[in-house]
């Protein structure tokens, strides 16, 4: 049941990433990670009853998006949402990104959420983590023994469930350079713009002229999991995109999601839009080439 009275837990502020890293190695699963709080809030006024939050506010330089051509974009733990759409770069080399980041929440809750948050939230409507799935990036995780980076498409494991150790900290994202000839959009079917998403969709298409080189189908909400279409990513890849193509592709799609009932939809409303949802993810991918 959900209250305004928080439970009592307590509030570990490390200074820096080594000892955040202590924290997690000596309370592991009883530790609650908190960069925005915008989930975490939510999830303690649900029912969760974490003894410890560890906080990642008072940890220095972890606030930043830099990008490089050569190299990528590095979204560090604790960048809002608000500052990858304000960022010039992102909007320009990874629209799909930009666009789940723009259209997430309302302004108030850009200005607090953070993009690894929504990664390591694990929710399969993360808007963000289904763009940054789509655009392919690895998570950078700090344990005891140093830093290991997982990528995106080995990251989450289950509902809510992800590659990171109890006693391992997500400190950035790194995000892969875009090919010249790359096209990305992202698209989402809420109720209200402030809701969760009840099917997202993103697509990153590699173009020779009309012929799609290479591509990566990515869509939210229709699994337990983001979940990259990789059946159906063969019906696009080598094909020159004409509206059969992309109705061929929409139709495979709505046969490899694993959609479900839920408070915020139906698994047969969920297969009805897919398809569609994704036809006109693709084409907005083609009309920004």
């Amino acid at each position: 049941m959900s209250t305004l009275v928080l439970p009592d837990f307590e509030l570990l502020l490390p200074q820096n990433i080594a000892e955040a890293v202590g924290y997690l190695s000596q309370y592991g699963k009883d530790v609650t990670v908190m960069a925005g709080g915008t989930d975490v809030l939510c999830q303690i006024k649900g029912g969760l009853r974490p003894p410890y939050i560890l906080s990642l506010a008072e940890i220095p330089d972890l606030d930043y998006v830099i990008y490089d051509p050569s190299k990528g974009l590095r979204i560090g733990a604790m960048a809002t949402m608000a500052q990858v759409v304000e960022n010039s770069a992102v909007k320009a080399s990874y629209p799909a990104l930009w666009q789940s980041a723009a259209q997430n929440g309302t302004p108030q809750t850009r200005n607090t959420a953070t993009v690894v948050g929504n990664i390591l939230r694990a929710s399969p409507a993360g808007d963000c983590s289904c763009a940054i799935m789509a655009h392919g990036a690895t998570v950078v995780l700090a344990g005891p023994d140093g830093t290991r980076e997982v990528d995106i498409d080995e990251f989450w494991l289950d509902y809510l469930v992800t590659a990171r150790k109890p006693d391992e900290l997500a400190v950035e994202v790194k995000v892969r350079p875009p090919k010249k000839t790359a096209r990305s959009a992202f698209s989402a079917l809420n109720r209200t713009r402030q809701d969760l998403s009840k099917v997202s969709a993103a697509v990153l298409l590699e173009m020779d002229g009309k012929t799609c080189t290479d591509c990566r189908v990515v869509m939210g909400a229709v699994a337990p999991f983001i979940l990259r279409l990789r059946g159906t990513e063969p019906h696009l890849k080598g094909a020159a995109v004409t509206e059969e193509v992309i109705a061929k592709v929409a139709a495979f799609a709505s046969q490899e999601i694993r959609p479900i009932d839920d408070i915020r939809s139906t698994a047969e409303y969920r297969r009805a839009v897919c398809g569609p949802l994704l036809a006109r993810t693709i084409r907005a991918a083609l009309k920004a080439a």
